[in-house]
Order: C-alpha cells, then sequence, then structure tokens
C-alpha cells in the first residue's frame, strides 16, 4: 500500500513517552510477541478542508473500548494509570506532533495496551502493562467503490475462545487466516460465519444488508466486534428514518439482500458488490463475472452522512462525536 507520508520517521507514544517511530519497540522475548497479549483500538482523525484542521472520531469511545477490552483481558492496571483526562491529551499531543506531515490528510491513530514483560509464560494479572501510538495514514484497506467478497471456510472464533468484543491482537490470528484464504481465491474479503453458521462480521469489518428498505446487522452476541462505526450507522440510520434491525442473519439472506455494506473505522463504509459471485440486487455482471461497483441508496446515503459527522460538515448534527484538534 502507497502511503501519503512516511509515519516511520515521525512520532510515536511508547511506555511513558514520546519517542521516534523507529524507537518504539518491544522485545521478542515480551508478552505481546510470544503470546498476542495485548489489546487495541484504531481511531480515524479527519480534515476539514474549509475549516483547515482535523477532527478526532469519537475518542471517547475508542477509550472506552480500550478500557473493556483491558478488563476482559484482565490488564488489571490500565484503567488506573490512564483515566481518559490522560488518554486524551496524550493523543492530542501524539497528533500534535506529527501535525505538519498530516496537514490535509485523512489519518488514523493506533492505540494498544499490551503486557509489558519478558518470558512471563502466559500469566496476565498484575503484570505490567504499557500503552503505545502511533499515526498512519487512512490509506484504503479494501477498494472503497466496492468490494467482491465470499463466505470464509474458516469458523469465527467465539466468545468463550478469544472473545471479539476485546480486540484482541491474538485472536486476529482467525482474521489473518480468512483474509488469506479469500484473497487466494480471488475475492477483496470474506463474511465469516459462527459455529451454528450465523453471519458474523468481515475480517475487519461489521456488515450491513438491506431488505425491503430495513437496514439488518447482526446482534452483538453473534461473536462480533462491537464496532463503533456499527454503532454510528445504526444511530445515523435511525435518524434518517430507515429501520434498523439488530438480530442473528442466516447466510442465504446474503445472496437475496438488495444491498450490503461493511463498517470499520479503516474501511469506513464500504459497499459489497458481490458474494460468492453471486452480485448484489441490481448490480452488473462484468464478463469476468466481478460485480461492477453501483452502491444501494441507502448505502449511499449512509455513506454520505457518515462522512459528514467524521468531518465535521453535518450542520452540528453529530458534534458530540468529534473532537477538534
Amino acid at each position: 500500500m502507497a502511503f501519503s507520508f512516511d509515519y516511520t520517521v515521525g512520532q510515536a507514544f511508547f511506555r511513558d513517552a514520546f519517542v521516534p517511530f523507529k524507537d518504539a519497540n518491544v522485545s521478542i522475548a515480551s508478552s505481546p510477541v510470544l503470546y498476542g497479549l495485548s489489546v487495541y483500538t484504531v481511531f480515524s482523525v479527519n480534515w476539514n478542508d474549509v475549516e483547515k484542521k482535523h477532527y478526532a472520531f469519537r475518542l471517547k469511545d475508542h477509550y472506552k473500548r480500550l478500557v473493556n477490552s483491558s478488563a476482559i483481558m484482565d490488564f488489571n492496571k490500565f484503567a488506573t494509570a490512564w483515566p481518559y483526562e490522560r488518554f486524551e491529551a496524550t493523543m492530542r499531543e501524539l497528533i500534535a506532533r506529527n501535525a505538519v506531515a498530516i496537514a490535509g490528510e485523512d489519518v488514523l491513530v493506533r492505540v494498544t495496551v499490551f503486557v509489558d514483560a519478558l518470558i512471563a509464560g502466559t500469566k496476565i494479572h498484575d503484570l505490567p502493562q504499557s500503552l503505545s501510538a502511533y499515526v498512519y495514514p487512512m490509506g484504503q484497506i479494501l477498494p472503497r467503490a466496492g468490494v467482491n467478497v465470499c463466505v470464509s471456510s474458516w469458523t469465527h472464533g467465539s466468545d468463550n475462545v478469544i472473545p471479539s468484543r476485546a480486540k484482541v491482537n491474538g485472536g486476529y490470528a482467525n482474521n489473518s487466516l480468512i483474509k488469506n484464504e479469500a484473497i487466494l481465491n480471488g475475492y477483496d474479503d470474506a463474511i465469516v460465519l459462527d459455529a451454528q453458521g450465523r453471519v458474523t462480521e468481515a475480517t475487519v469489518a461489521n456488515i450491513f444488508i438491506v431488505r425491503d428498505g430495513v437496514l439488518i446487522t447482526p446482534g452483538v452476541s453473534t461473536d462480533l466486534l462491537e464496532g463503533i462505526t456499527r454503532a454510528s450507522v445504526i444511530a445515523i440510520a435511525r435518524d434518517a428514518g430507515i429501520p434498523v434491525e439488530e438480530r442473528a442473519v442466516d447466510r442465504t439472506e446474503l445472496y437475496i439482500a438488495d444491498e450490503a455494506f461493511i463498517s470499520g473505522s479503516s474501511a469506513r463504509i464500504t459497499p459489497i458488490m458481490s458474494v460468492d459471485k453471486r452480485p448484489m440486487g441490481g448490480a452488473a455482471v462484468s464478463a469476468a463475472g466481478v460485480a461492477a461497483a453501483v452502491p444501494g441508496p441507502i448505502t449511499k446515503l449512509i455513506s454520505e452522512k457518515y462522512e459528514a459527522a467524521q468531518r465535521g460538515t453535518d450542520s452540528g448534527k453529530w458534534v458530540a462525536w468529534r473532537m477538534e484538534i
């Protein structure tokens, strides 16, 4: 992926200090490397070209997710060591230290809480815990115009194995196998089923489908991440008068949906053009069997309103979600 600025020469936050990105490293004998014992969140910082300023999107919600993920993993020192006020001040300073490089750009900030111990085995409780964060370009993890996806042969990890509502770095081995299979088979991404055969999410994004004018997404008990973008989409849709259902979704509903899209801080709102080479309702199909990128009306409306909420061009509608930088 080609980036518009070189984040590797910027400033990062590591343990308790701002350091050059190249110096923010953990040992090969550390718990995050050996056992994946870390949790993270990624929040967007979006450029308003009229006001010439950045807005961080739903920072308090991302902080809360870090706290919840840490609680699930018994990283029992994080919440006390990092009250929200300290977290916000640190994120503000991190962005400010990289401000020259990122001016005019949409960027992401990845924040990680990790067990900061060497050769500690699989223990967690009361071990040292540290925080790291860095800024990097938004880029495109998926084609913004639309994606062709498959239903993965892999099963989504369950809440009683590695909980999806905690963003555990080690748990993304499951997601990586799913993504790898999809790419090798010529797809952009994959939709994953749980052990009961119900739809969960994509590899790094939640999924929505539209049937008969109703926006539908799997419920939060379906082994999925309780996405902050997902919550934003639901709020935007309801405000726009679009009926929303959070419920179990069957695989076959993907094949007969009128529209579908995936949502996430990195994916934003990305239309799904086909599932298992079956075009989404109304999509054209090329000679190669690939659906043309024609997002449906509800997908388009949600995407436009979500972007306006991020950039602060919504006439103050969702001002509580934004923090001016």
